[in-house]
């Protein structure tokens, strides 16, 4: 598979495994153009976080080449990795906030970590939290809140600072239907500003309403099955 370009993230032949174990992924190639939005499908143990923590950067794989924005990352040095990192923003399933910060603060983080002011801090954080569904709570300590909310503030904390990718993983179990739709919409809103999005999701339903493109994982592969015609 010839490299890309205009592909933000692109797997050769990819395998990982853990310890003296089996191969949880074995040779994976995909490439996710610039500005897609993909799903990440697959049943519980087919491999879908092993995927996602390449993606992010927190495991190297075994063999293989994995490159990111037109960079291999197979290779690169401990030092090298958080100028990569600062292009990615994560939602994990634990959510991982910092319990002595409050909602604004946490959601803040990125952006004051990136050099903005606090006007443009204020403006942005605001305006988010209203989206989510969480201005009422800017104040609260995550461990006040429900699942559901701090998982909100995980979300709005990733996207806030619009980066290049996005990779969430089951953004939302732990919400509504109300709520999963109105966060897919806000993924689809970071998605048409230029970010590419990947979502590891078991919710069947959502991915059908929505349509989006696919990496489906099954025993270790990945088959890549493109969006659903608009009706």
């Amino acid at each position: 598979m010839a490299t890309s370009n205009s592909s933000v993230v692109q797997f050769e032949n990819v395998g990982i495994r853990y310890g003296a174990g089996p191969e949880v992924l074995r040779d994976v190639s995909f490439a996710l153009p610039e500005a897609s939005f993909n799903f990440l499908t697959g049943v519980s143990g087919a491999g879908k976080s092993s995927l996602l923590r390449l993606m992010y950067l927190a495991n190297r794989p075994n063999r293989g080449l994995v490159t990111m924005f037109g960079r291999n990352v197979t290779s690169v040095t401990r030092q090298e990795l958080p100028e990569i990192r600062r292009n990615i923003g994560v939602v994990f399933q634990d959510f991982r906030l910092l319990n002595h910060l409050n909602v604004f603060d946490n959601v803040a983080l990125p952006l004051r970590v990136s050099g903005a002011t606090e006007d443009v801090v204020e403006k942005h954080v605001s305006e988010l939290l209203t989206w989510v569904g969480l201005a009422d709570h800017i104040k609260a300590l995550p461990p006040t809140l429900s699942g559901g909310q701090q998982q909100r503030v995980a979300i709005a904390r990733a996207v806030i600072a619009r980066p290049r990718l996005l990779l969430a993983d089951e953004p939302t179990g732990n919400v509504d239907d109300a709520i999963a739709v109105r966060l897919l919409y806000l993924f689809e809103e970071l998605n048409r500003m230029g970010t590419t999005v990947v979502i590891a999701t078991h919710n069947e339903p959502l991915v059908g309403r929505f349509g989006h493109a696919q990496l489906h994982l099954d025993n270790g592969s990945v088959t890549q099955r493109p969006a659903a015609p608009k009706p």
